[in-house]
């Protein structure tokens, strides 16, 4: 009999302290939880998935169906209790960095996680450097925990896959034809542009825009959300170091040369524009008399013959007072 009431308290005593105290649990403020009852993690409901959340619009119509996930219940910060039959799984939600040429799989990789190589549109093998940031996305736990094994390694790939084809094929935005300040065309060989290299590098912050833009899918796909891709430099190999140099000091020294020609043209066109206006204003000003005296002329005239006539001989007069000597034709 005691041997019985030995092992009831045995069993209770465990039964308390399996569902009473390691029952309880904690999630702290920088993670979530989902838990799972039985081995199925809770949902919002049956029928809602990730395709019914605004983190899906970036994907493509062929991948919505393949990327749909169920909607599970995320459990915030606070104090909680779980039966022994249910299990959490708790994940941080805050900022993470990462080197960009890190490969999680083969940590020797890519000079040890230090360069990620490249190839660029003409042919040339360049390092990349720089970061990644990232945070798990609350809107799709289900696929960061339960639908992929190792979601950072998932993320990383597609980063480095998007990134290699973006520099295989970028092409600087080119200017749009631009006029000078005569109006015309501007002069050729303005818009020169250098090799691919040159281009990437001064184009820095438009290649990190279009990562950006391009891996906002990862939300949906993987879980994890891109918040920045830090791309901070582009180095080409040794042995085309020097001739870089040289190509940007030769690009350099024609855009400057035709900077001054075309300066020195946009001057001589100003000059010639203000010589023409002095010219026409200097025209009009000998015509307006002339026009002013045919007008009082016609008023002359239509006022009768003689007014004219005395008009005629007054001036007359006052010519021959001015003249040293008068020549007329004799009749």
């Amino acid at each position: 009999m005691e041997f019985l009431v030995g092992v009831l308290l045995g069993l209770t005593a465990w039964f308390a302290v399996r569902v009473l105290v390691m029952g309880v649990y904690t999630v702290d403020q920088n993670e979530r939880a989902v838990k799972t009852r039985f081995g199925r993690a809770e949902r919002i409901s049956e029928t809602a998935t990730t395709l019914d959340d605004p983190i899906s619009e970036s994907l493509a119509p062929h991948e919505r169906e393949r990327y749909c996930y169920p909607q599970v219940r995320v459990i915030p910060a606070g104090l909680y209790f779980k039966m022994p039959w249910e299990k959490v799984y708790k994940v941080s939600i805050a900022t993470s960095t990462i080197n960009m040429a890190l490969d999680l799989q083969d940590p020797s990789a890519n000079e040890g996680g230090t360069k990620l190589e490249a190839v660029t549109k003409d042919q040339l093998n360049t390092g990349l450097t720089g970061q990644i940031r990232y945070r798990v996305s609350e809107q799709n736990l289900y696929a960061y925990l339960f639908g992929i094994k190792s979601p950072i390694v998932h993320v990383m790939g597609y980063f480095v896959s998007v990134l290699r084809q973006k520099i295989a094929n970028f092409e600087a935005k080119r200017m749009a034809g631009t006029t000078d300040p005569a109006g015309l065309p501007a002069a050729p060989g303005a818009d020169v542009t250098g090799v691919s290299i040159n281009d990437l590098r001064k184009n820095l912050r438009d290649l990190n825009e279009y990562m950006d833009q391009e891996c906002r899918s990862a939300a949906a796909r993987y879980g994890v959300v891109l918040d920045a891709s830090l791309i901070t430099g582009i180095d080409p190999p040794e042995e085309v170091e020097s001739a870089l140099a040289a190509i940007n000091t030769a690009h350099n020294q024609v855009s400057s040369d035709i900077s001054l020609a075309q300066a020195a043209a946009d001057q001589k066109i100003v000059q010639s524009r203000r010589a023409v206006e002095i010219e026409t204003l200097r025209a009009q000003a000998e015509i307006e008399p002339i026009r002013a005296m045919a007008d009082q002329l016609e008023q002359m005239h239509a006022a009768g013959p003689e007014v004219l006539e005395m008009y005629l001989r007054s001036v007359k007069v006052g010519l021959f007072e001015k003249a040293e000597k008068v020549y007329r034709e004799a009749r």
